[in-house]
């Protein structure tokens, strides 16, 4: 029977500020083992501070083969990439980093695929519809381009931080037009609503937006994976919309991550 790590073991990393909440590890390391491969995903709890000297010290590790980047880390992640996909390279920012069979680390941010995939797998439909992004950092980067990659009407954005939301915005206006908004509405004009914050993670009972707001017809989609519903989810589940969690999210996302991780070129 094969040992649960061993010296010929394979050594991802996940690197995150904070990290505890993270069920990546865990369940990565089963994909991986259920893929026949001697690997494991290891947390790192890793400040801004640190992250760009921590990240140099992993690429001198020869057994280490990729790491898998959460917040806050996503934008900087980029910049120790030497080649990315098409997608990350115009977000400039990246969830995902392997080593290639020539040496160079590659990226890729999968979170808006994995956002998509999440509510294409509940039934909701999103081709023409009207969505209001909640977040402008790197997973709300990545969720408002799959999104107009797949066909939404038009794409309004609100953040705390208003620099990041009229970057971001106009980002996205470069490559889809006049389809791509700021702040917007209020919430319930739209027919989907992506929360790409942390609310909800931290306190169960706060929400990016009026839980009175939402409708039955709406898609209501987050990126939180907390312990318990948040009350977003719960509202979004009395009201009958199309719910994805931050769970859903992640197990569409997670395969996506598994085969970049394992395709070496």
């Amino acid at each position: 029977m094969q040992s649960i790590v061993d010296g010929s073991t394979r050594i991802f990393a996940i690197l995150g500020d904070p990290i505890g909440q993270a069920k990546s590890p865990a369940e990565v390391t089963a994909s991986l083992r259920a893929r026949s491969r001697n690997a494991i995903l290891v947390p790192f709890h890793v400040t801004s501070n640190d992250f760009d000297d921590v990240v140099r010290a992993l690429k001198a590790i020869r057994n280490l083969d990729g790491i898998v980047i959460t917040v806050p880390h996503k934008f900087t992640a980029f910049q120790h990439c030497e080649r990315a996909t098409e997608r990350a390279s115009f977000l400039r920012a990246v969830n995902v980093m392997r080593r290639s069979t020539s040496g160079a680390w590659e990226g890729d941010m999968c979170d808006g695929q994995g956002f998509v995939d999440a509510i294409l797998q509940k039934g909701g439909v999103l081709t023409g519809k009207r969505a209001f992004l909640l977040g402008a950092g790197g997973a709300g980067t990545a969720i408002g381009y799959a999104l107009l990659e797949v066909g939404v009407a038009e794409l309004s954005i609100q953040d705390i931080d208003q620099t990041r939301q009229s970057e971001l915005a106009g980002k996205l206006r470069h490559r889809f037009g006049d389809r791509v908004a700021e702040v917007g509405p209020t919430p319930d004009e739209f027919d989907i609503i992506a929360n790409a914050t942390p609310t909800g993670m931290e306190n169960l009972q706060d929400s990016p937006v009026d839980p009175r707001r939402l409708r039955p017809t709406m898609i209501v989609g987050d990126v939180v994976t907390a312990t318990g519903e948040t009350a977003l989810m719960r509202a979004a589940r009395s009201a009958g919309c199309v719910c994805s969690t931050g769970h859903d999210m992640y197990r569409a996302l997670r395969e996506t991550m598994v085969d970049f991780l394992l395709s070496s070129d």
